[in-house]
């Protein structure tokens, strides 16, 4: 009997990803049991410079460890996959419980559009290469990434396939210039360098049978 369209494409999106693995020193995943045989579910963690915002604080700080949920449902690939964001980010495009807006993608989710490639959408994210000032999730930020010079963005200048790249991991952060525009509730010492990073908690998945891919 042979594989439905489903069971091929989760089986060329896993092969996809374990390229883009060999290709990142960014990128790790996990992934619950496998029934089908496929994963159906990842737990995508990025190994870079992100950014933050202290629980009750206004403070803003880098962060160097993200993880992303992505479930592979039913309807995938003609249906866009569930994306939850699991770890701590001040960005104006994820909400404060984790939903990411992928833009028009949100709205006219495009099959073709494969799980490494989503990958690569999801770190310009966590490195504010891709941001969108004018619809946010979270207000806060948009106010402050609009209010920052041309030159602070991306935080993390690595692309995701940053080995094929030959980015060497010493020169690719850069501290941006900031701006604390008046009334923002922002402290004008509101980042912190590695020495200095919050070590925020990092939720678990729910599967208790994780293996993850070193």
């Amino acid at each position: 009997m042979s594989d439905s369209p489903r069971i091929r494409r989760l089986r060329s999106d896993y092969r996809a990803m374990e390229k883009l693995r060999a290709d990142s020193s960014i990128l790790e995943f996990a992934f619950p049991a496998r029934p089908a045989g496929v994963p159906e579910a990842y737990v995508i963690r990025f190994l870079g410079r992100g950014l933050f915002r202290v629980p009750g604080s206004s403070e803003v700080y880098f962060r160097e460890q993200h993880e992303v949920s992505i479930r592979l449902g039913a309807g995938y690939p003609r249906m866009m996959p569930e994306i939850s964001w699991k770890t701590p980010i001040f960005h104006p495009n994820v909400s404060s419980n984790g939903v990411v807006c992928l833009g028009g993608y949100g709205t006219y989710w495009v099959p073709s559009l494969s799980l490494d490639e989503l990958c690569i959408m999801l770190w310009d994210v966590v490195r504010y290469a891709n941001f969108d000032v004018d619809s946010p999730y979270n207000r806060e930020a948009a106010f402050w990434a609009k209010n920052q010079p041309a030159g602070a963005f991306p935080v993390d200048r690595r692309p995701l396939r940053d080995r094929v790249a030959g980015v060497a991991p010493r020169d690719s952060l850069r501290k941006p210039p900031i701006v604390v525009p008046p009334g923002s509730g922002l402290a004008r010492d509101a980042f912190s360098d590695f020495s200095d990073v919050i070590d925020a908690e990092v939720l678990e998945p729910e599967e208790s049978e994780i293996l993850f891919i070193d």
